[in-house]
C-alpha cells in the first residue's frame, strides 16, 4: 500500500499530460492528415509559409500538391498546407451586425 502511494503523484502526472498535451497533439495531426488526403483539385488552400493558391494538379511520385498562384505554378509538401488557414479562407463571410 505504501508503494502505490508512493508513485501515485508520477502516474497522475502522467495522467494529465496525456489528456492536455499528447491526446490534443495526436488528434490534430490525425485532422491534418485527413485534409492533406481529401485535398482535390480546385480547393483554395494556404501554405503555412502564407502563399494563397488554388490545388493544380498532385505529383503522387514525391507526394506534393501544385499549387497555382497569380504568378504561376508551385510545387509543395502535402504537409506545408496550413489546415487552420485553408479552413479560414474557404469559410463563408461572417454576418455584419447592425
Amino acid at each position: 500500500m505504501d508503494q502505490i502511494q508512493q508513485f501515485l503523484p508520477f502516474v497522475l502526472i502522467f495522467v494529465v499530460m496525456y489528456f492536455f498535451m499528447i491526446r490534443p497533439q495526436m488528434q490534430k495531426a490525425k485532422k491534418e492528415k485527413k485534409f492533406a488526403e481529401e485535398l482535390k483539385k480546385g480547393d483554395r488552400v494556404v501554405t503555412k509559409s502564407g502563399l494563397h493558391g488554388k490545388v493544380f494538379d498532385f505529383s503522387e511520385k514525391n507526394n506534393a500538391v501544385i499549387i497555382e498562384t497569380g504568378s504561376g505554378k508551385l510545387t509543395y509538401d502535402k504537409s506545408a498546407i496550413s489546415l487552420e488557414m485553408s479552413q479560414k479562407l474557404n469559410a463563408p463571410p461572417a454576418e455584419v451586425k447592425k
